[in-house]
């Protein structure tokens, strides 16, 4: 069993030795483990080898070792009756998605989302059950940024800019956790630097003192 927030590692069978560790992307009322990966290409074009692994070279029905690994450092804990903002990049969708998994189970609503993928056309992960739960009143608000869609280029750290007042609001009046997946250079970095200019850098070292600033970063 695991909760949400929690990893697992695994190893391709080239590299027994050297496991990879994924966000768990779902919740054990779901009844399966689910992960979510990107093929990843190095800059000489030969692909990741445990992405490519899971991707194109594990059978359907192939058996392989998994190792469940607690990570109390983003599970929900002392969050799990708050308003919650779930920030975050790609494949970081993982980790958030169990959460609202989890928040979802315990009738909990006061959501918020904020995405960052690189086209609408083609990027919008779990996109389908995202706007059910927006029309449903899980998600309070979904807002996505597409960094390859259109001239600007939009992160998610210029959305929070955008909506600073309501930012504010969440945190300050409303007592809403923060929690940050996806990548650590650039979206976690300028996530970071984006809430102390919009809460303090004193806030924001408070919310880190409470618990309620988490990130899972890579």
């Amino acid at each position: 069993t695991w909760q949400a927030g929690d990893l697992v590692d695994l190893a391709p069978p080239q590299e027994p030795q050297l496991p990879r560790s994924y966000s768990i992307a779902s919740i054990p009322q779901d009844g399966r483990l689910h992960l979510l990966v990107r093929q990843t290409q190095r800059s000489d074009g030969t692909p990741g080898r445990a992405s490519h692994w899971l991707t194109q070279e594990l059978a359907l029905g192939q058996q392989l070792p998994l190792l469940l690994r607690a990570h109390s450092g983003f599970r929900l804990e002392d969050n799990a009756q708050r308003p919650l903002i779930l920030i975050g990049n790609g494949t970081g969708l993982a980790g958030l998605r169990a959460h609202l998994r989890a928040r979802q189970v315990l009738g909990q609503h006061a959501n918020w989302l904020i995405a960052g993928e690189r086209q609408a056309a083609h990027d919008q992960l779990y996109g389908r059950e995202l706007q059910s739960w927006v029309r449903s009143g899980h998600l309070q608000r979904l807002d996505w940024a597409f960094s390859r869609d259109g001239v600007q280029r939009t992160y998610v750290q210029d959305l929070l800019h955008q909506h600073a007042p309501l930012l504010r609001q969440w945190v300050l009046r409303d007592g809403a956790a923060l929690y940050v997946c996806g990548s650590l250079h650039g979206m976690a970095q300028g996530v970071d630097e984006a809430l102390r200019s919009i809460l303090g850098s004193a806030q924001v070292d408070a919310l880190l003192q409470q618990g309620r600033y988490r990130r899972d970063v890579y």
